[in-house]
């Protein structure tokens, strides 16, 4: 399914504040763990793995694709970045494709 140029354009415009609210709730985990009572070395080495897995994933780093980006879409649906209800602004028909490759890869 090729993308509208309207949904497109509106994913562009919401893709990157998508990714900021993620990486915001990153940090607050983050910061939940590091005021834990672990020993230091365990938070480093846990932080340095975490954030090494955490920045691969669509909600911190994405390639803008407009062939990519109902998949990309489905990820940041399977990974919290946003909730469906994100996507009210967004065709029904670009929803209904969503929800319908969410469903078949989980």
């Amino acid at each position: 399914m090729e993308p509208s140029k309207r949904d497109w354009k509106l994913y562009r415009e919401k893709v990157s504040g998508w990714q900021e609210h993620y990486m915001e709730r990153l940090i607050e985990e983050y910061v939940a763990y590091l005021n834990s009572n672990e020993p230091a070395s365990t938070k480093f080495w846990t932080m340095e793995k975490r954030m090494k897995q955490d920045k691969k994933t669509p909600g911190v780093c994405i390639e803008l694709s407009k062939g990519n980006m109902i998949f990309a879409l489905v990820r940041f649906l399977q990974d919290n970045v946003i909730t469906f209800d994100d996507l009210n602004e967004f065709s029904d028909e670009l929803r209904e494709n969503v929800k319908l490759l969410k469903k078949r890869f989980g």
